[in-house]
């Protein structure tokens, strides 16, 4: 009798634990630049009744630095392979889960009420005196990805010195929209979310590396909660829920 009280107590305990498991929201630790499209996402999936998630948006650089000092984030969303490749040379993800989920277009913003400059090589003058809104080249993507666009066009030697630098490409997009700055070095998905700024200008695709957003589960904390969000990432549904906010991915269109 003893004995099957024991296990019936230690089979409630168990149940009692997936249960937690289960309601406990997955953490997805998301660039800055996926917060609409994200949190999208993650709308449709909580409507199907799989369970809770919750996400933390910032520059992929702050987001790969948390994780690696232990943050609880089950999966990452990078802007970047670079610091991708830096959380996992730290042995920060479980490398077989990576994989890329999207890719982006860089393009040059001004307030939707100013005038455009020529082209983008008449940036300098265009500016002026005024600023040029970006993300800090130091670490975040899109700021690496402005810098190179630039260098590639031979027209960072006239520019570094009007440069506003933001902590993520929202910050320098709210530079722009607030007219604090007379232009802004963005993704195109980040253009499409504020109706204070315009594209004035999109960037060679060959100015810059590919801008890629890597996709991954945080090492040791792959519960099946977390594998069953990231399945869902990667899923057409949510496919088609990135391709309307703007985002380029691998899977196939939908058909008319």
């Amino acid at each position: 009798m003893f004995r099957h009280a024991v296990a019936a107590a230690f089979a409630l305990l168990c149940v009692q634990a997936d249960v937690a498991e289960a309601e406990e929201p997955v953490t997805v630790f998301a660039a800055a630049s996926t917060t609409d499209a994200m949190s999208a996402v993650i709308e449709a999936y909580e409507a199907e009744g799989i369970g809770p998630v919750r996400a933390s948006f910032a520059a992929s650089s702050t987001l790969a630095k948390q994780l690696a000092a232990g943050a609880p984030g089950e999966i990452y969303l990078s802007a970047n392979t670079a610091w991708m490749d830096w959380l996992e040379d730290r042995g920060g993800i479980a490398a077989e889960s990576r994989m890329i989920l999207l890719s982006n277009e860089l393009v040059l913003v001004i307030p939707s009420d100013a005038p455009a400059p020529k082209s983008l090589t008449d940036l300098p003058a265009y500016l002026g005196d005024r600023r040029l809104a970006m993300g800090d080249p130091t670490h975040v993507p899109a700021g690496r990805y402005a810098k190179a666009a630039l260098e590639h066009l031979g027209l960072w030697s006239d520019l570094r010195d009007k440069t506003a630098f933001g902590s993520d490409v929202r910050v320098a997009l709210a530079l722009v929209a607030r007219g604090e700055a007379a232009a802004g070095v963005v993704y195109s998905t980040d253009a499409r979310v504020s109706d204070a700024v315009r594209i004035a200008e999109r960037f060679p695709s060959d100015s810059h590396p590919p801008i890629s957003y890597p996709l991954a589960l945080v090492d040791g904390r792959d519960r099946s909660a977390a594998r069953a969000f990231y399945k869902f990432l990667r899923s057409p549904k949510a496919a088609e829920i990135f391709r309307s906010h703007g985002f380029r991915t691998d899977r196939p269109e939908p058909a008319s």
